[in-house]
């Protein structure tokens, strides 16, 4: 799958600009939102092929919002970002259902791996 435009959910506006910057250079539009339940409407109204999501933000977090996506949307790719240790039960989550997880800070070859990765 080529991914024509995701959705980057983070509260960290810098963070999210330089995500929307980094996806530009693999030809991916991005368009961002600052917590999980406007996600949840963008993803309604939008045609968003690929998620990348914060862990931690203010009304919903980013386990939240991945578990949300895959009861509604199960085949829509979710990546989980985060700059901090995740608990057990969060790791787990993770793991079990997210299409990736990168730890912040991240580089350009991290988007490229994962991308390349989910993309087979």
């Amino acid at each position: 799958m080529e991914y024509q435009k995701a959705l980057i959910v983070d509260d960290n506006v810098p963070m999210a600009d330089v995500l929307v910057e980094m996806l530009e250079v693999f030809d991916v539009d991005a368009i961002t939102v600052q917590d999980g339940e406007t996600a949840l409407r963008s993803i309604n109204e939008e045609p968003i092929n690929l998620v990348i999501t914060d862990l931690r933000m203010p009304k919903m977090s980013g386990v939240e919002l991945l578990k949300s996506i895959k009861v509604q949307n199960p085949d829509l790719p979710v990546i989980v970002i985060s700059g901090y240790s995740l608990s057990a039960a969060d790791n787990h989550t993770v793991s079990e259902i997210a299409d990736g997880f990168l730890s912040k800070p991240f580089k350009m070859e991290d988007i490229r791996a994962l991308l390349d990765r989910l993309q087979k």
